[in-house]
């Protein structure tokens, strides 16, 4: 109860200082919560955007299929280094150098080599999505005990076996938060990839309204944009709840 009213608390000071500062701002750049709550209202009952519901499942389809593509690419890359302490010592120090690189900086490629329809959306949200999953493999791999592995080996364990029976319950801790990093930068990858250049998608609509000055249908637009990124949040987090119990 004390935390929800904190956040309840610290919902409503926001919400009355946007209020302030909006009211005394230019209008044409700046729209108050009051403003900005009919044009949600509008936007929810589809009079503004009739098509927003085909926009939010073209979104949702490239966040599904990126963050698909980032696990199993960085599951299968993890597990690869992980598994060979030649290859992590080689290229693991290579793979975080590109993780600390700017990720905007790829997308002019990622445009170039496949257009502005979805495939550089769903590129880009891989790109921003496996590195963490990979890294996380990699360091959770690097946790399980060399002793497990060499017994598991010795009686003959295939290389799944090994991942799923002996590397798995022992690094899922670390796995999971690295899948729920994973989740977040696929999710923001795909949007900022639909506001950087696209023809459907939340964030081409975002692009739409604030490019024509309508700021209060842009206002909606974001809030629309948060609620599934917390949506998308909460998810990861039901699923990190329940491998803690798993592994506690």
């Amino acid at each position: 109860m004390r935390v929800g009213l904190a956040r309840l608390g610290l919902l409503a000071g926001a919400l009355a200082a946007w209020e302030a500062g909006a009211r005394a701002a230019n209008p044409l750049l700046y729209v108050p919560p009051s403003a900005a709550l009919p044009a949600l209202v509008e936007l929810l009952a589809l009079r503004s955007y009739p098509d927003l519901p085909a926009h939010v499942l073209q979104t949702a389809q490239e966040i599904a299929v990126a963050y698909a593509l980032a696990v199993g690419g960085g599951l299968a890359v993890g597990f690869a280094l992980g598994s060979s302490r030649l290859l992590g010592r080689a290229y693991g120090p290579i793979l975080a150098a590109l993780y600390a690189v700017p990720a905007v900086v790829w997308y002019p490629s990622l445009m170039l080599f496949f257009g502005l329809d979805a495939a550089s959306k769903i590129a880009f949200g891989f790109l921003l999505g496996f590195f963490p999953v990979t890294l996380a493999v990699l360091a959770g791999i690097r946790q399980v005990s060399p002793a497990l592995i060499t017994v598991a080996r010795s009686f003959g364990a295939s290389p799944a076996a090994l991942f799923t029976r002996v590397m798995l319950p022992g690094m899922l801790f670390t796995l999971v938060g690295g899948l729920r990093t994973g989740l977040a930068l696929a999710v923001i990858g795909v949007i900022v990839g639909e506001i950087l250049g696209s023809k459907a998608g939340l964030g081409a609509l975002i692009n739409h309204a604030y490019g024509l000055f309508r700021i209060a249908d842009y206002v909606a637009l974001v809030v629309v944009t948060l609620v599934l990124i917390v949506a998308s949040d909460v998810l990861a987090s039901l699923v990190e709840r329940r491998a803690r119990r798993w592994t506690a």
